[in-house]
């Protein structure tokens, strides 16, 4: 089995929701390849840190500058064994480049891992991969996945939620759950 992951990103990924797996799943033994449409190897991205600090929803500051480590013309589907799908504003735009879809579509058609977090569901109903999956999404993009023909679960921002090979979370406070079913999709098994 390939050790490469394909992560999907863009321009206000949510800062967390790209450094933290992207480092977890190195630290594991993976190799990540970061992409964005219209960028290549060497181009930046900017990140956003979301939280929430007394509005109605989550306010949004600029966070890091991440380099993009793969071309996106230049991936080869058949070279990884599972997606990530980061969260924050990128999902918002990125789903509407016909090669994301495709990349997501290529993923479900294979029974792959699949890990998707927060506003990176967005990727997912439209690539068109949730209809009679059960998931988990940040609340405000629910309705979405009700549309798409998903079953939406509202539950605690530190948890996650699989169903077949997708694992789901609401946001970044799910990272360990998340990660760490994740991880048994991959087949990875860690001991202490």
């Amino acid at each position: 089995m390939s050790k490469k992951i394909l992560m999907l990103a863009g321009d206000f990924v949510e800062d967390y929701e790209l450094m933290v797996p992207y480092q977890a799943l190195e630290s594991v033994g993976f190799e990540v390849d970061v992409v964005c449409p219209g960028k290549k190897a060497g181009d930046l991205i900017a990140t956003a840190i979301h939280d929430f600090v007394g509005f109605q929803t989550y306010a949004e500051l600029r966070g890091h500058n991440f380099t993009i480590n793969k071309n996106f013309d230049q991936v080869k589907l058949e070279d990884y064994a599972g997606l990530y799908v980061t969260g924050g504003r990128a999902p918002e735009y990125i789903r509407l480049d016909k090669k994301v879809l495709e990349y997501t579509r290529y993923f479900f058609e294979k029974n792959l891992p699949v890990a998707a977090i927060c506003h990176g569901i967005q990727v997912l109903t439209a690539a068109g991969v949730v209809k009679g999956r059960t998931l988990t999404c940040y609340v405000a993009v629910g309705p979405e996945v009700t549309l798409a023909g998903g079953i939406y679960k509202n539950i605690d921002a530190t948890k996650a939620l699989t169903d077949g090979n997708l694992t789901t979370s609401p946001a970044w406070p799910g990272h360990q759950a998340l990660l760490a079913e994740f991880y048994k999709l991959l087949g990875v098994k860690i001991s202490l």
